[in-house]
């Protein structure tokens, strides 16, 4: 199997601030991986060191690193390979870029989409979330107010920075009296600041707080403590989280997954529990959130799913969207493999 890596690099078309930093940049790695048959599938590598810890060069050695087992790869399978791959490194930022690729290789070489090959009933659209990026209060009221009237029925507030109460009251304006507002805190505070703010802000009506704060108990300590739903994010990361049963739902994520299987081990684990599953992008590319589309179409023919946080790719600079939003969804690709064509 001969493996190609090339880097890209998207612009944001207004910077995004987070509890852990400003985004005005996304860089990523588009991997190929081309079989003796000719046949290429198409992945992509997705590590925010902000968010995951993980660097592009860190990503781009594992995948270099990779190289001569995909080389020496005939007789294995494709979960025998990604095995392979994982003992000579653990990555699942790297890993999940030829998970990606070689779905994607399986689907072209069958004439389906993923989905299909996924589940025999995957849903043909997924329901989404619209994020409000905007950091003063006439900005997020009006970026609620366009998203509502786009067909959005869920909106996400980046808090735990600046004015989180003015900003969450106008995006209740903004939005009207109907639409889910979900916050994401990115781990910001500890555990009595997490409590009274989430009781303080509890009135505009909220779906859910994201990531809360960081940690297994931390996390556990605040849900038994406010009547609003708990979901992790970061904290899926650790070692038991997903059985733990700490929160109400559980944000998981294609790259932190190691690809489309992984994540869907992660969702049947999750689910076992009780708690909810939805899927978010960390500002992928668009194979990124294609395979993201795909998982979660199959996701939700065993059972409902949350507003998943993928319509993302409208937030870059000049990139021609292949996977728009239609009324608060996005079309699941219909074509051989991810359905989408790399950058």
């Amino acid at each position: 199997m001969k493996l190609e890596v090339e880097r890209r690099s998207l612009k944001l078309t207004t910077p995004l601030e987070t509890s852990y930093g400003t985004l005005s940049e996304r860089e990523l790695l588009s991997v190929a991986l081309t079989g003796e048959d000719g046949l290429a599938g198409y992945g992509e590598a997705a590590p925010l060191e902000p968010y995951d810890g993980v660097s592009v060069d860190r990503v781009e050695r594992a995948l270099e690193r990779y190289r001569p087992v995909l080389a020496d790869s005939h007789e294995l399978g494709g979960a025998q390979l990604i095995d392979a791959c994982r003992q000579v490194e653990d990555l699942p930022q790297a890993l999940a870029a030829l998970d990606l690729a070689l779905w994607d290789r399986a689907g072209r070489r069958e004439g389906k989409p993923v989905s299909a090959l996924l589940s025999d009933d995957s849903a043909r659209h997924v329901p989404v979330n619209a994020t409000l990026s905007a950091f003063d209060r006439a900005g997020v009221a009006e970026q609620a107010a366009r998203a509502v009237q786009e067909g959005y029925e869920c909106l996400k507030l980046k808090v735990g920075m600046g004015d989180d109460a003015g900003r969450v009251a106008a995006a209740r304006a903004g939005a009207g009296p109907r639409a889910q507002l979900r916050l994401d805190a990115n781990g910001a505070w500890e555990v009595e600041e997490a409590v009274r703010t989430i009781e303080a802000l509890s009135p505009a009506g909220l779906e859910l707080v994201e990531e809360p704060t960081h940690g297994l108990e931390a996390v556990r300590a605040v849900r038994e403590r406010v009547a609003v739903r708990v979901a992790i994010d970061e904290t899926a990361e650790q070692a038991g989280a997903l059985a733990a049963g700490v929160a109400d739902a559980v944000c998981l994520k294609i790259s932190r997954c190691g690809g489309i299987a992984g994540l869907l081990v992660a969702a049947t684990l999750v689910r076992s529990t009780g708690a909810e599953v939805y899927l978010a992008s960390t500002l992928d590319g668009p194979l990124g959130i294609a395979a993201a589309l795909h998982a979660a179409a199959a996701l939700a023919s065993r059972g409902p799913m949350p507003h998943c946080g993928l319509a993302t790719l409208g937030m870059f600079e000049g990139l021609d969207d292949p996977l728009p939003v239609r009324e608060g969804a996005i079309a699941v690709p219909l074509g051989p493999g991810l359905g989408i064509e790399p950058l």
